[in-house]
């Protein structure tokens, strides 16, 4: 967790609530260290952006969730137009 803090400019506390929020939910190594993947980190230099904007942090996480739910619906109807297409 130190690591990931120190890589994104944050406190450890702020990735911990990012954790109480479940924005993201790292793994946990075997000796009970959180452990970030790539994509939890984007999320969490996400976060940090809005909150430094201004923006709470609860709703900071909810503009985030709410982006990923609209670029996958984005993935999901771009596939079923080629499809269409196809057809």
């Amino acid at each position: 967790m130190g690591r990931a803090a120190e890589m994104l400019g944050v406190t450890p506390a702020f990735l911990r609530s990012l954790d109480a929020t479940k924005l993201i939910v790292p793994q946990r190594s075997p000796g009970g260290h959180r452990r970030y993947s790539r994509y939890q980190l984007r999320l969490a230099q996400r976060a940090r952006d809005l909150v430094d904007q201004g923006t709470p942090l609860e709703a900071a996480c909810r503009i985030i969730i709410l982006e990923d739910q609209l670029a996958e619906a984005q993935r999901i109807n771009a596939q079923l137009q080629r499809e269409r297409q196809r057809t």
